[in-house]
C-alpha cells in the first residue's frame, strides 16, 4: 500500500463518516475499509480470516475491558451471520471461545445483513430458503442436541437477540403479497423486500424460541434496524413482528404509528449522532419529541468507529443530547432506565440495575435509589398511559385504579 507506520494517522485511516455520507449509504459503506483497502477490513475487523480473527478479538477485548473498568456501562455489540453457509455459526462460536471474547458487561446481538441478491448473483445460494436454512438450521440442531455443536451451545448463552441490517433506503423491486413465492420458490435475482425478510426471520425465531424455552434454554429477541429510511411499511412490519427496534426516526412522519408505539410501549433505541451523518440533522432528530410524548425511547451508539471521536461513545451520545436538547437529569435517567429495560440482559442483571420489582408498572416498579428517576415522573407516565388506554377502550375506572 506504500504507507509507512510512522506516517499513519486517524485522518489517513478515513473511517469516520462525514458530510459526504449524508443520504449516501454507498459512500458510508466504504468507511468500513481503513485507508480505502478492503483487505485491511478483512484482516482487522473480521472474525473469519487467515489468522482466525485474532486481531479483531484483541480489539474487542480492549473494548470489553474498558466496559468492565467503567463498571456502569453494559453493551450489546453486534456480530454478523450472513447465511452463505451452515458452518458460519460454528466458526463464529469457535472464534469467540478460542480467543475468550466474553465479558459480564456484554451480550451479543447477531446481525443478519439483507444481502440475498449478492449471494444469488455469486451462486452462493439458489433460493431464499437456502439462506434461511443456513441461518436457522444450526440453531435448531444445537437446541435439539447441544453435543452436536458444543462450542455453539456455549456461545449462544451470551447471545441476546437477532438484528436485521442493511440500507433501508434501497428501492424495493419486489412486493410482499399473495403472489410472492414462499422461500423455497424464491429464486429471483432481486432482493426480497424488507417485510419479507422480517416475516420469515420472525416465523423461524418464534418456533426456535418456543423450542428453546421448552428445553430450558435462553431465548432471542428480534430487534431490527427499522425506520431509519425507506418506506413506512418497514415500521409497520417492525411494529407487528419485533420486540423493539433501532432508529425509528421515520415515525415522526406517521402519527398513527407513533400512537401505536406509545400504546404498546414498544422500545426504540435511537442513535442521533449516526442519524446526523446519514439521514437527518441533529436538530431535526425526533428523539426529544418522542421522549416528551412518553414513547419508550433510549439512547444507543451505532458504529462507534465511524461516528464517535472518543472511546466513551455512549457518553458522547448522552452529553451531546443533554447539551443540544437541554435534557434534565430526570430525562437522562429516564433514558438510561429505558435502555436497561429494552436490553437483552438477564433478569438478575436488570434487577441489580433497576430493583426487584422492575417489571411492575408505575411507581411500584421504580426503585429511585437505583434508577434515579423520580417517582412523580414514573407516576405521570403510567397514569397518562393508563388514561389513554381507558379512553381508547372506553373503560370507566376510579382514580386509584390508575396507580
Amino acid at each position: 500500500m506504500g504507507i509507512d507506520a510512522y506516517d499513519l494517522s486517524v485522518d489517513m485511516l478515513d473511517v469516520h463518516a462525514d458530510r459526504n455520507t449524508f443520504h449516501r449509504f454507498d459512500k458510508f459503506n466504504t468507511k468500513y475499509n481503513p485507508v480505502g483497502e478492503s483487505t485491511l477490513r478483512e484482516i482487522f475487523i473480521k472474525t473469519d480470516n487467515y489468522v482466525g480473527g485474532k486481531y479483531f478479538a484483541e480489539v474487542l477485548k480492549e473494548v470489553l475491558s474498558d466496559l468492565e473498568d467503567s463498571k456502569y456501562q453494559h453493551a450489546e455489540p453486534r456480530l454478523s451471520i450472513y447465511g452463505r453457509s451452515k458452518d458460519e455459526w460454528d466458526k463464529l462460536a469457535k472464534w469467540a471461545l478460542t480467543h475468550d471474547v466474553w465479558s459480564p458487561n456484554a451480550r451479543w446481538l447477531i446481525q443478519i445483513p439483507r444481502l440475498y441478491d449478492i449471494y444469488k448473483s455469486k451462486n452462493m445460494v439458489k433460493t431464499f430458503d437456502e439462506l434461511l436454512d443456513n441461518v436457522f438450521t444450526p440453531l435448531f440442531e444445537v437446541t435439539n442436541d447441544p453435543s452436536s455443536h458444543p462450542e455453539l451451545y456455549r456461545f449462544l448463552q451470551q447471545v441476546s437477540g437477532i438484528d436485521s441490517v442493511d440500507d433501508e433506503s434501497k428501492h424495493e423491486y419486489v412486493h410482499f403479497d399473495r403472489s410472492t413465492p414462499t422461500p423455497p420458490g424464491y429464486k429471483d435475482a432481486e432482493n426480497p423486500p424488507y417485510n419479507y425478510y422480517l416475516f420469515y426471520m420472525y416465523a423461524n425465531l418464534t418456533a426456535l424460541n418456543a423450542f428453546r424455552r421448552e428445553r430450558g434454554m435462553n431465548t432471542f429477541s428480534l430487534r431490527p434496524h427499522c425506520g431509519e429510511a425507506g418506506h413506512v411499511n418497514h415500521l409497520l412490519t417492525g411494529y407487528l413482528l419485533s420486540e423493539s427496534i433501532a432508529h425509528g426516526i421515520l415515525l415522526r412522519k406517521v402519527p398513527v404509528l407513533q400512537y401505536l408505539f406509545y400504546l404498546t410501549q414498544m422500545g426504540i433505541a435511537m442513535s442521533p449522532l449516526s442519524n446526523n451523518s446519514l439521514f437527518i440533522s441533529y436538530q431535526r432528530n425526533p428523539l426529544p419529541e418522542y421522549l416528551q410524548k412518553g414513547l419508550n425511547v433510549s439512547l444507543s451508539t451505532d458504529d462507534p468507529l465511524q461516528f464517535h471521536y472518543t472511546k466513551e461513545a455512549l457518553m458522547e451520545e448522552y452529553s451531546i443530547a443533554a447539551q443540544v436538547w437541554k435534557l434534565s437529569s430526570c430525562d437522562m435517567c429516564e433514558l438510561a432506565r429505558n435502555s436497561v429495560m429494552q436490553s437483552g440482559f438477564e433478569d438478575k442483571v436488570k434487577i441489580h440495575w433497576l430493583g426487584p420489582n422492575y417489571r411492575e408498572e408505575g411507581v411500584v416498579g421504580n426503585d429511585i435509589h437505583r434508577t434515579n428517576v423520580p417517582d412523580i415522573r414514573v407516576s405521570f407516565r403510567h397514569e397518562a398511559h393508563v388514561d389513554e388506554l381507558c379512553n381508547l377502550f372506553r373503560v370507566q375506572h376510579l382514580p386509584h385504579q390508575a396507580e
